[in-house]
């Protein structure tokens, strides 16, 4: 057996969950270089600095050390958010090795944000590519501020980033968040995109996992930023009202969230894993720092009972997470809950560890 008890004889998941991973994967083999093994691997480092177990370090690092030289250089040309989110693996590299090459890795993650395209109120857009022009998408803000405000905090940017990370969260959420206080997936400026709606330039749908990025962004966000900071104020106003529409949304027979968030009366809706692990989590923390009211605690704690009813143990010893909806274009409803229902993807691994590391023992 892989699994590992804590000190109340009670499993611990994300032990568990990591020994399970590691089993089935190699640094080598568990993919090339993307957010979705990023995030699981930020995961395993919030529990390498519960349990200080030094296989969890290593992993990540050898994992790092396929794609930065020794010089620091990185073959990725960060050309869309999504590449830059495991650059968090960077900066915490730096922070417990003290080499250099992590910092200058880092630093061509940060110097692109100098020339990045942005909306005429800028924020960046999703991506460079044609396909992907002029658009925000509730997904990208996790991509790139999380890092953003830890590299301030690493290598001394911080006034850059924290200013830089408040902007994106707020820009993003004046366009993307609607009156039941929930983030459609995405904006489009131009308003010219197929799913855009020609008024608004809104895509149609509240999309789970979309919403959970924006959530645990936002959160991390204030978590950095000065008490003092101009913007912190409307990020929490933001947070207060998306709150407030998670809650409303909840579903309560499983405590968790469905696909298409608002429209889970729907009879062929289901509730997905990896946002319902980033909203347990953003709830949680938002009222354990007092940025939403206490009553959270318990909304979270109805979210980390359904979510911890999709993990089992499967006859081999290992940890199967299930329900966990694959990576997702901007779509309609059909098009979202017809999307495949994965077992131990990695966008679900990696949330349910950081909802784990939050919640566990609460």
């Amino acid at each position: 057996m892989l699994l590992g008890d804590d000190d109340t004889g009670a499993i611990d998941w994300s032990t568990a969950m990591i020994d399970s991973t590691m089993a089935r994967y190699t640094p080598t083999t568990i993919g090339g270089w993307s957010y979705p093994v990023g995030l699981y691997l930020y995961g395993q480092y919030l529990t390498y600095q519960r349990t200080h177990d030094a296989r969890y370090l290593t992993y990540i690092k050898s994992y790092v050390d396929r794609f930065v030289a020794a010089d620091g250089s990185i073959g990725q040309s960060f050309n869309n958010l999504d590449s830059m989110q495991a650059g968090r693996l960077l900066t915490i590299l730096h922070h417990e090795t003290g080499q250099d090459r992590y910092r200058i890795a880092a630093r061509k993650i940060r110097d692109r944000l100098n020339t990045y395209p942005r909306t005429t109120e800028g924020g960046f857009w999703h991506a460079t590519s044609d396909s992907r022009a002029h658009q925000l998408w509730a997904d990208g803000v996790y991509m790139v501020n999380p890092f953003l405000v830890e590299y301030g905090k690493e290598f001394a940017d911080a006034t850059y980033a924290h200013d830089e990370a408040a902007k994106q969260l707020y820009v993003y959420g004046s366009h993307l968040q609607v009156g039941n206080g929930l983030l459609r997936h995405a904006w489009d400026e131009s308003k010219t995109v197929s799913w855009a709606d020609p008024q608004t330039g809104l895509a149609p749908e509240h999309w789970c996992r979309a919403v959970g990025w924006y959530s645990m962004a936002l959160v991390n966000v204030l978590d950095a930023i000065p008490a003092d900071h101009p913007r912190r104020t409307r990020l929490l106003a933001l947070l207060t009202k998306l709150a407030a529409g998670l809650e409303r949304y909840q579903d309560p027979a499983t405590g968790r969230w469905f696909q298409v968030i608002d429209k889970g009366g729907r009879s062929d809706n289901w509730t997905e894993t990896s946002c319902s692990s980033m909203f347990t989590y953003a709830l949680s923390r938002g009222a354990q720092q007092g940025y939403l009211d206490a009553h959270y605690t318990d909304v979270a704690q109805r979210g980390y009972q359904g979510v911890l009813a999709k993990i089992a143990v499967g006859g081999d010893g290992r940890t199967n997470l299930t329900d966990i909806s694959i990576g997702t274009n901007v779509g309609d409803y059909a098009y979202y809950v017809a999307r495949t229902r994965a077992t131990n993807d990695f966008h679900g691994l990696g949330a349910f560890l950081i909802m784990n590391e939050q919640l566990r023992g609460r």
